[in-house]
This record gives C-alpha cells, structure tokens and sequence, in this order.
C-alpha cells in the first residue's frame, strides 16, 4: 500500500504482470474512488463549463455524453485533466484527479457563482474501473435485467444512470470497459462479485503500464500547471473553433502558438537493453535535451517505452541518459497497444 494523492492505494494485489495481462485479455478490476466525483447543477452550468474548460462543451448535445479536457490557469498551465458528462440543461458531472481535488474545487467555487452553479462534491460515490475485452459482459451479469441491455448498449464515451449506479464507458487503460460510480456502501460487495465472475482485482503498478502502453497522460507527470497541453500532447483536447468562446488561457495559449511552439510531445520505443523512467534526459543531436516524463517496461511489447517532451525539431531517433549510459531510442507513432493489440513495430 502507498500514498496516492492522499488515498492508501495498493500497488498490486499478487502478481502485477498478470494483472496487467488480465485487463489485457479479459477483465481487471480497479478502485479508483479517489477519484473526485463533482455534480454542477444551475441554469447556467453550460455558460461555467464553456468559461472553465480548454475544450468545447458545445459538442455535448446528447445526454450523457462526455467530453475529456484540460482546466487551465489564465497562464494556459494545466490545472488538471477531466471529464465532464453533459446529463441535463442545467446538470453536469465532471470527475477530477485526486491528488489535484482541493485546488480544482477551490478553483471551481471561485468561478462557480459568476453563473449561480451550485458544485456538490459526491463524497457518497465510490467509484470501480472494470477493463478489458470481457469487462462489460461481467458488469452487466450483475445488473437487474430491466438495465443489462441498456449498459451492453451504451456507446464509447457516454454514461448514464442505471438505478443506484451511474455507468460510463470510458477507462484509463487502452481497452474497453466501464467505470461505475456507486453508492459506497456497494462497493466491496460489487468487486467481490466481479472476482467471483472473473474479474481479477489490479492496483497502481498495472493501472500505470496499461495508461502508459496507451499513451494516456499521467497529471504531475506528464503535465502540470508549469506546462502548457499543446507542448504536452493534449492540443487536440483545446478547442479555438468558436472565436467568441473566451475559455481561461485561451490568450495565453494562442500567445505560444504565434510565437512558436517550442516543444512537443513524443512516444519513445528504447531499441536498446535498459528501462526508461521519468525524468530522464533525452539527447537530440543539434538542439537542447528533453525529458521523459513518464516510462515503464511494457509487459505486453516486452520492450521499454516512453513519453517525451523534446525540442520541437527532434527528429526519428534520439538517446537518453539512463545511469550515466546513452541508450539508443526510436520515436515512434502513439499509442503503443490499444484493445489488446500492439501497434508499434
């Protein structure tokens, strides 16, 4: 067990290889009740969300669709990552990171009375990741009948309440699945259940090879309020399509891009022996370093892969510094596995 975002978190359960190897070939089951869960509700929650957000909540016309985005400072630092559902007119849920919960609500509440919102932050909700090829037919075995249809029928990207629980399908892992946001009270007895279905429980150590395998970032490691999502590989989470949509860091993002971006943001497959972890230097011949901001040893590649940050003219190959050894790496197109295939050569 470890400190994650001020939450006792488990690493793994046993084997963290064959947890990850579950989520890739069946089914994994994850807490992530740290996860802050945050209803909006007020007349105006779509004017708040449309101030708040990098990305366009104008895309979110049908209920029950989710829209992933950055929240930035007037900077264009990232404040956090999220992802906000659109349930009514005048009702949104947005789930937020744990470790950033305080900052985001303080942030959230200073915005929030300019558009009479009212933020209620779902203390009550427990929330389970189930992932993998054979996630959703696991959850929906322990759904009444009335709703297993409706769950089996929910589209990529979308939530909606099933009686007491409120299912998306959406997930951290590069396969399928659902997270389900439930009363507290069910939560042990629902995993318990899914166990006895199949579903093998995975903690951090898995969670973090699956995101990494599927080039999905990491906030505080990928990026932060220090840096900006165009030069962390999230510009396609920021929408400029509507000029007249005055979103905060909307100057001081198209401030860097007229000025130049001078940096981007990469995937790096090592093609020697060695692991890549964070905070390595990366070596691009005729230009400043770089740095990985996040690395692992992929068990499904069975090869070490990374993200990069890197001077905008780094080119195919670069070296990185991993004790004082330069190691040879290949920039490579993202993801590195999504759905239980490897997509990288």
């Amino acid at each position: 067990m470890v400190d994650f975002g001020g939450w006792d978190m488990p690493v793994n359960y046993g084997s963290q290889i064959e947890e990850h190897h579950a989520v890739r070939r069946d089914a994994g089951i994850f807490d992530v009740s740290h996860m802050c869960v945050i209803d909006a509700r007020g007349p105006r929650v779509r004017e708040f969300f449309s101030r708040l957000l990098a990305n366009d909540v104008a895309k979110l016309t049908v209920s029950g669709k989710a829209l992933y985005s950055c929240m930035l400072n007037e900077a264009g630092g990232v404040i956090d990552d999220l992802i906000v559902y659109f349930l009514t007119e005048s009702w949104f849920r947005v789930v937020v990171n744990a470790g950033t919960r305080d900052t985001d609500l303080v942030w959230m509440r200073k915005l929030a009375p300019q558009f009479g919102v009212e933020l209620t932050e779902r203390i009550d909700l427990a929330m389970l990741a189930v992932q993998g090829p054979n996630a959703r037919a696991k959850v929906a075995e322990l759904l009444p009948a009335e709703h297993r249809d409706a769950a089996l029928a929910l589209e990529v990207f979308f939530g909606r309440e099933l009686g007491p629980w409120f299912v998306a399908r959406t997930g951290y892992t590069g396969e399928d699945g659902f997270e389900i946001m439930l009363p507290a009270d069910e939560a042990a007895r629902v995993w318990r259940a899914l166990n006895e279905h199949g579903a093998k429980s995975a903690g951090l150590g898995a969670r973090d090879t699956l995101r990494l395998e599927a080039a999905m970032n990491l906030y505080g490691n990928d990026m932060d309020e220090s840096q900006n999502p165009l030069e962390s590989g999230l510009a396609w989470t920021v929408s400029f399509e509507n000029p007249a949509r005055d979103f905060i860091g909307r100057k001081a993002l198209e401030a860097l891009k007229g000025s130049g971006l001078q940096k981007k943001f990469v995937a790096l497959l090592l093609e020697d022996r060695g692991v890549l972890r964070g905070h390595q230097k990366v070596i691009v011949a005729g230009q400043s370093d770089g740095e990985i901001t996040s690395g692992t040893f992929s068990p499904t590649m069975e090869k070490s892969i990374a993200l990069a940050r890197v001077p905008r003219a780094t080119g195919a190959t670069v070296q990185v510094d991993v004790r004082g050894k330069l190691l040879n790496a290949r920039v490579v197109k993202a993801p590195f596995v999504r759905h239980g295939k490897i997509l990288v050569s």
